[in-house]
């Protein structure tokens, strides 16, 4: 056994609606030995995401389903501290599948894992889960390759403080955009304008959303990011324009249902409109992923790109600030720090 002692978080039962802390186990275990081929990953950041609630339900989807007993899901970025591979090196810092876990262990090579090299010279290493990582990514190719904005047309982006939601309303001002959020509360409202740079944002806690988009999309949406789904999704489909395009990413309003998920009532808006709707899941873009991370990286580099992370501390808090995420308590990305830098 290596001298690694690892705190997983495993998947004890699935969840009915809102997962409860009797849906985990938390178990703690060595660290075998590696073989020829394999690595040791100290995880350092963990991300949270919305698709996790997702993973955790029994059925088809775009990923299987965490199995009962089987750490969970995540992604993370980490050290690698012990390497029997030509692929990585001891000290190399790297992103992937780490799960909720302080150590990874197994084939460098792992698909699943999918772990690349990341430079922390580049940026901080929590931007690696945010826009240089997989929401980032999300955003990226969701907007552009989906989305397709052009010079001078309007954007509206849901959860737009969120991790997916801060990164497409600024790609969009990068592309000439006009660009209208969507978000909960005056903080995450005014975070949006003055520091990202949006050009307005409805805060549907304390207003209207069918107000505030008649009053900030005049000319109508060209581009809806829909990171929320049910009652918004909806008020948004009574403003499109001609040819619009509605980016389905996901519908945290809908994750935690006991009921049936709530679709459209207005759908016929896209006949009329003539507009289309299509999902993006970001596994498709992975060979591509470089493009989004250089150019990204370099809008940071020049002060025109900024991005915003919640970090909670300790793994044992996992439960908890995973529901963060549904109860809109996080402001920025949502990362669990596991280890120190």
């Amino acid at each position: 056994m290596s001298s690694f002692s690892n705190q997983q978080y495993r998947l004890a039962a699935r969840p009915v609606g809102t997962p409860k802390h009797s849906d985990w186990k938390f178990t703690t275990e060595q660290v075998r030995e590696i073989n020829d081929g394999e690595i040791i990953v100290q995880t350092i950041y963990i991300s949270l995401d919305p698709a996790m609630r997702g993973w955790m339900n029994e059925g088809k989807s775009y990923i299987r389903p965490v199995a009962i007993d089987e750490v969970m899901r995540a992604g993370g970025v980490g050290k690698v501290v012990a390497s029997k591979s030509p692929l990585f090196a001891v000290g190399d810092y790297v992103s992937g599948g780490t799960g909720v876990q302080q150590y990874w262990v197994g084939a460098a090579n792992d698909k699943t894992a999918a772990f690349y090299k990341i430079n922390p010279a580049l940026a901080p290493l929590p931007k690696f889960l945010n826009a240089l990582g997989m929401p980032g990514m999300t955003a990226y190719f969701g907007l552009l390759d989906v989305g397709q904005p052009k010079t001078g047309e309007t954007v509206v982006v849901s959860g737009a403080a969120g991790a997916v939601g801060q990164t497409v309303g600024q790609v969009a001002k990068q592309k000439g955009c006009r660009v209208v959020g969507i978000a909960g509360g005056k903080d995450k409202c005014d975070f949006v304008v003055n520091e990202l740079g949006f050009d307005a944002c409805i805060d549907y806690k304390t207003g209207s959303v069918r107000d505030g988009l008649k009053e900030h999309c005049p000319n109508g949406v060209d581009v809806y990011f829909d990171n929320v789904g049910g009652d918004i999704l909806d008020t948004v489909l009574t403003r499109i324009n001609m040819k619009a395009r509605i980016i389905i990413c996901g519908a945290i309003s809908q994750y935690n249902n006991t009921t049936p998920v709530k679709g459209p009532a207005n759908y016929l808006s896209l006949l009329v409109n003539r507009a289309r709707m299509e999902g993006i899941v970001v596994f498709d873009y992975a060979a591509r992923y470089g493009e989004a991370v250089a150019e990204m990286s370099k809008w940071m580099a020049e002060g025109k790109f900024h991005t915003r992370e919640d970090i909670v501390k300790g793994i044992e808090t996992f439960p908890d600030t995973l529901m963060m995420l549904f109860d809109g308590k996080n402001f920025g990305k949502l990362i669990l720090q596991v280890s120190d830098e």
